[in-house]
């Protein structure tokens, strides 16, 4: 099923001048009210994931700048009017909304839901103007991701989308370093980038350079103490940039994964499983994935525990299976409920709690109201939640 683009960058111009003039004339979306007198709600790790999916297509999904079968996700709900003509462009949240409406569409293949990943994918190049590119690695590799999977278990394909994808990434390869920099023209190498395009790249058949990336990573990143790995590293000069982020281990896990499956050698095997008991140890709170904020950190929690079911299925980890399980019933007997459908925090291990007056909503993400209640407007901490519950899914499929 191949689904081919087919608008000039002209007519997608006057569209998005046109769309944003009538998002102007419209109301914000309205929030229901948010309560913690929860449902029981089903026990079953695929219903979960259901209502995840359906909670982002009721509050953030909508059409693009009023273009028939072409979607994308707001930023934020509510939604100010802004957001709602999506000026403010946040592409790599749009590839990990992708990403899970594949996982739907894999999950239980509907109609409805291989339409939302075409209408999806399509309102992404669209929107970004530039086609299938940008000048972010780590961006492109997200997307090349999500699109590649839309392809392998769907069958749907976007012309050569994932070859430009790959071609991008190739382009911005420094054998020098043996890596790809955060964005083109930058001296910043970085995991969030080469993890998720190292990836990409096995999953493409370019196993010697994933296995670079993998090595890079292991190498130059890794933190001896912890055994966590480091978000990046300035080249020339080496100048280490030690945060650690939870989703660094998850796209480190994930690609250590994929080496061990499609090589077999057992090095990749022993550094993925000592990534698992690395992130185990140093960033879980009784077990549960620890917390991140809103914002672009939204989306660190759910990479994780992406990569830890990847890891949990393809190499029988245990300890990457009970982190999943035990984050996955943490944010589920924690949340909030709008219209019945689940509010998930940005912390997964702490109750999210209805705001003062049970009608409204706080109005900024970092708000004292918004952190002391654990809510967040983020489709990216939403997407989190969709994307643990999907993980959750995938290990009761497979008996885990």
């Amino acid at each position: 099923m191949d689904r081919r683009m087919g608008m000039s960058r002209r007519s997608v111009l006057c569209a998005a001048g046109s769309g944003i003039a009538l998002t102007v004339l419209a109301q914000p979306i309205q929030a229901g009210t948010i309560t913690r007198q929860i449902s029981t709600g089903p026990d079953e790790s695929g219903k979960r994931a259901d209502l995840a999916e359906q909670a982002i297509v009721t509050r953030h999904v909508r059409t693009l700048w009023g273009m028939r079968r072409m979607r994308l996700g707001t930023l934020t709900w509510p939604g100010y009017l802004p957001g709602q003509s999506f000026a403010q462009w946040h592409y790599w949240w749009q590839a990990h909304l992708l990403d899970c409406a594949v996982d739907a569409a894999h999950r239980a293949r509907t109609p409805e839901r291989i339409d939302r990943v075409v209408s999806l994918a399509r309102g992404i190049r669209t929107r970004n103007l530039t086609g299938w590119t940008n000048r972010y690695y780590d961006d492109m590799a997200w997307l090349m991701l999500a699109l590649e999977r839309a392809d392998r278990l769907l069958g749907v394909r976007f012309g050569d989308a994932v070859g430009e994808l790959r071609i991008a990434l190739l382009a911005g390869w420094n054998t020098a370093v043996g890596a790809l920099p955060w964005r083109v023209g930058d001296d910043y190498y970085n995991t969030p980038a080469n993890g998720p395009a190292g990836i990409a790249l096995v999953r493409s058949g370019d196993l010697a350079r994933a296995r670079q990336l993998a090595d890079f990573l292991y190498t130059r990143l890794r933190d001896n103490g912890s055994g966590l790995v480091l978000d990046g590293v300035h080249e020339p000069g080496g100048r280490v940039d030690r945060t650690i982020y939870t989703y660094c281990q998850g796209v480190a896990i994930g690609l250590e994964t994929e080496l061990a499956v499609r090589t077999g050698e057992s090095v990749h095997y022993r550094r993925a499983a000592a990534l698992v008991a690395a992130a185990e140890s140093g960033l879980t709170d009784a077990g549960v994935i620890v917390a991140a904020a809103g914002d672009d950190t939204g989306l660190f929690m759910g990479i994780l525990a992406r990569y830890l079911a990847v890891a949990a299925v393809s190499l029988g980890d245990p300890t990457a299976a009970e982190v999943v399980r035990a984050s996955a019933r943490a944010a589920w007997e924690n949340r909030a409920e709008v219209d019945g459908l689940p509010l998930f925090g940005a912390d997964w291990s702490r109750a999210v709690t209805e705001p003062g007056r049970p009608e409204s909503f706080p109005l900024l993400t970092d708000s004292a109201a918004a952190v002391s209640s654990n809510l967040s407007r983020d489709l990216s901490v939403q997407l989190s939640g969709w994307m643990l519950l999907e993980a959750d899914y995938r290990l009761t499929a497979a008996g885990l």
